[in-house]
């Protein structure tokens, strides 16, 4: 006899949970980590794995998680800063201003410098990327 359809659950996948996720992303934010910031391989390195998480986030090859019904009014305010940045950074990278004006981006490369501040923001880009895709 068949089950109805909507008594049927569907088990995760034995490589989506996170006590696979994570570790993976773990590593690849380490090996991202290593590398020198705006480099030719820390550019390679992002490409792939941004273009290789777009690729799985596009196709139907991870399971989809529900996305919120509506957006609460507070998360509205976060557009304010996120585009006061978004024009700031475009303005100083479009006229070149250079170390008299620098962008957001030139004043976190100091930050930026040490491998292990530079995985764990490596990590939180893969984490919120991964969640992105998932949606």
């Amino acid at each position: 006899m068949e089950q109805p359809r909507e008594l049927v659950v569907e088990a995760p996948r034995a490589w989506d949970r996170p006590v696979v996720t994570v570790p993976v992303l773990v590593c690849i934010s380490v090996v991202g980590g290593q590398f020198p910031s705006f480099s030719a391989a820390a550019n390679i390195w992002t490409l792939g794995t941004g273009g290789a998480l777009i690729w799985l986030g596009l196709g139907n090859r991870v399971p989809r998680r529900p996305a919120p019904r509506r957006v609460g009014r507070a998360a509205g305010w976060w557009l304010l800063p996120v585009t006061v940045f978004g024009v700031f950074e475009g303005a100083t990278f479009v006229m070149s201003v250079g170390d008299e004006f620098p962008t957001f981006s030139r004043l976190a490369d100091p930050l930026l410098e040490d491998p292990m501040v530079r995985s764990a923001a490596w990590f939180a880009w893969l984490a919120a990327f991964w969640g992105l895709a998932r949606r």
